[in-house]
């Protein structure tokens, strides 16, 4: 189930977010950045639309899933 990130606290939305940019197999590309600007480049595509918070009831967790963009053949964070 979708869910507003607004939602969520500052304190809980950073935690979600840095669980997903830190997650095995997110790819960023080639070069790697850091935490900081990964967390960046993640809440301002929530800001903008491209990426959503998915809470699943059944097990109580939330995670981010990534809206393709359509005039890109990845849905990959860049």
């Amino acid at each position: 189930m979708e869910i507003p990130y607004q939602r969520l606290s500052e304190d809980a939305l950073r935690g979600v977010v840095e669980e997903f940019v830190t997650r095995d197999g997110t790819d960023y590309g080639a070069a790697e950045a850091s935490l900081e600007s990964k967390v960046a480049e993640v809440l301002r595509r929530l800001a903008k639309g491209e990426a959503a918070l998915d809470f699943d009831p059944e097990s109580g967790s939330c995670t981010i899933v990534v809206r393709p963009n359509p005039c890109s053949r990845s849905g990959k964070l860049t």
